[in-house]
């Protein structure tokens, strides 16, 4: 087996460069060879299990098992080159599977190859859209269109795959120039309504800009977006308007089409499928089409839910500077960045994004969340600044800005601003509750206005009830109204709806305390310390242990709170007798 030997020292140097090492040692069998293989797929490591499987082979060259879980290891970290030795190796076997014939089919048409892939028996095996429609596109590259047809025509026959054989159909034709052919098909006159994603609308746009019908295509793109954020739509609508033709690029040719019928199965599958089985489409779509931004972005997000963070950075990254949708994946590599521990660079992505791109609200809203959530309040306060400035008018879908804007003025120590801000994000959205809940829990903390905020955080209670850290809120306003028996009850349900928060468990500690149940209290105290609390809370219960909750409160200058159910004989804290 030779070819996996000689493909172990690169996948060793991707692997290394992707940040997933191979530990040095293992059984001379390898047994720990293919148990780690089989850890790192489960967890979707592809990097660490394409090395170990690689590994694992060397002692069981013909295990076709391990053959598999090296392909799907190499599609994972998008090792296609790699990936074609091995998928021949499995099609010669005669055990090709659902993976090895997507492979196949992407050296294939990069080749343009298209005898190969009308003649490739084992497609079948993958599913039947994907056979017909890549049969059907092979025959284009053949300059076949009648038997291109025919087989379009065969997907569409069939009822649960009609919508992607009339999709496709409509791109071959516009491949070829007939446009008008095109249009029949995806204004629906030919044989109705056909639901297409993003892509086919940007499609048969680009079809109508062909036929001369700008204003059409402007009306398609309203239609189906309305005032949308989108910036490739804004770009196209003002390229539309301007009156200028939109060349047609969606499929050019066979390869573009095969690329887009692997594209649309990836996007069918998105949501509905296993994640790894999805990627191996979205990853095949990019490979073809590269210029795809919305493969990339796909790719992207799929490795993203995978937890790959480092991959997910690597697609993100692919999206060039020129594109519109640039920032959109500046964004995501940035929050990936985030996701694998490099904060700081995650940061800058976005700082010099908020530079290029200054226009453009959503990068700093990014901004602003990445620093509040490093809590660095002051800076955050800038970007979310810099962001309500690009808002003529405040509506109810910017009420969260706004609410993030407050959380970082009252975190700084301003609350004037705080307040202003949870207000008007409650007159965006009045019964948003993460905003009542905010404002008035702030108020208790505070021990003002407490009326109003016991009203403000029963609406979020009635909005949210199974939320523990809402139910927590208003257990703790009745506790600070002085209303402690009413306390008991929203602070014993807020615990079990968040049983190891320390914040919850502590407040539940003083509930008990002030109705005079004195050791439930401390039990609960120490709960609180064992879910590892801030230090200055932790030190602060520690002292409540040390002489209960009224000696501290009366160190800190505030009232002391007397357990309303003590008796002369209750346990002083502390004491052995408790």
């Amino acid at each position: 087996m030779r070819l996996f030997s000689a493909r172990l020292v690169g996948t060793l140097v991707l692997a290394a460069l992707l940040g997933s090492a191979a530990p040095v040692a293992f059984a001379d069998e390898n047994p720990g060879a293919y148990l780690a293989a089989r850890s790192a797929a489960a967890n979707r490591n592809y990097a660490e299990a394409a090395v170990w499987f690689t590994l694992a082979l060397e002692a069981d060259p013909e295990n076709l098992g391990l053959i598999e879980g090296i392909l799907q290891s190499q599609i994972g970290i998008g090792d296609f080159d790699g990936a074609t030795d091995t998928a021949q190796h499995l099609v010669d076997a005669g055990q090709p599977g659902q993976t090895a014939p997507i492979v196949l089919l992407v050296r294939n048409a990069e080749a343009e190859d298209y005898d190969a892939i009308l003649t490739d028996p084992t497609s079948a095996g993958v599913n039947a859209l994907y056979e017909k429609l890549t049969k059907a596109w092979a025959a284009v590259g053949k300059g076949d269109m009648s038997g291109a047809i025919a087989g379009f025509d065969a997907v569409t026959a069939t009822p649960s795959m009609g919508a992607f054989g009339l999709y496709h159909k409509a791109l071959a034709l516009a491949s070829v120039g007939d446009y008008e052919g095109a249009d029949e098909i995806m204004s629906g006159r030919a044989a109705g309504p056909i639901a297409v994603m993003r892509r086919g609308v940007i499609a048969h746009v680009q079809i109508l800009s062909q036929l001369e019908r700008n204003a059409d295509a402007i009306k398609v793109l309203d239609q189906t977006f309305g005032n949308t954020a989108d910036p490739e739509v804004i770009m196209l609508r003002a390229r539309l308007a301007a009156g200028e033709p939109i060349p047609f690029d969606v499929a050019r040719n066979a390869k573009d089409g095969l690329a887009e019928v692997l594209y649309t199965i990836a996007g069918g599958l998105n949501g509905e499928a296993d994640d790894t089985f999805t990627l191996v489409y979205a990853r095949a779509a990019a490979r073809l089409r590269p210029d795809n931004t919305e493969a990339l972005l796909m790719v992207a997000g799929l490795l993203e839910q995978l937890q790959q963070y480092d991959l997910a950075t690597q697609s993100y990254a692919a999206v060039p500077a020129d594109d519109p949708s640039f920032f959109v994946a500046e964004v995501g590599r940035a929050e990936t960045l985030r996701k694998s521990g490099k904060v700081e660079a995650a940061i800058e992505v976005l700082q010099a994004l908020s530079r290029s791109h200054a226009e453009v609200l959503g990068v700093h809203v990014a901004l602003g969340d990445a620093l509040r959530r490093e809590e660095r309040f002051a800076e955050a306060i800038v970007a979310y600044d810099a962001a309500v400035a690009l808002i003529p008018t405040l509506e109810s879908q910017h009420w969260t800005i706004v609410y993030s804007r407050g959380v970082s003025h009252e975190q700084n120590g301003d609350w004037p601003k705080a307040e202003a801000d949870f207000r008007t994000a409650l007159r965006l959205n009045p019964d948003q509750p993460q905003v009542l809940n905010y404002l008035g829990y702030s108020f208790v903390d505070r021990g003002e206005n407490l009326d109003e905020a016991l009203q403000l955080i029963e609406r979020a209670v009635a909005a949210e009830p199974q939320s523990g850290y809402i139910v927590d809120s208003l257990a703790w306003a009745y506790f600070r109204l002085g209303r402690f028996d009413d306390a008991v009850a929203p602070m014993e349900k807020a615990s079990l709806l968040e049983p190891v928060d320390p914040v919850v468990t502590d407040h539940l500690g003083d509930v008990y305390w002030a109705v005079g149940r004195v050791l439930e209290a401390q039990f609960q105290w120490r709960r609180a310390l064992s879910f590892e609390p801030e230090e200055d809370e932790a030190t602060r219960i520690r002292r409540k242990l040390e002489v209960g909750l009224d000696a501290v409160r009366a160190e800190e200058g505030t009232p002391p709170i007397r357990p309303l159910a003590a008796t002369e004989g209750t346990p002083a804290p502390g004491s052995d007798e408790n």
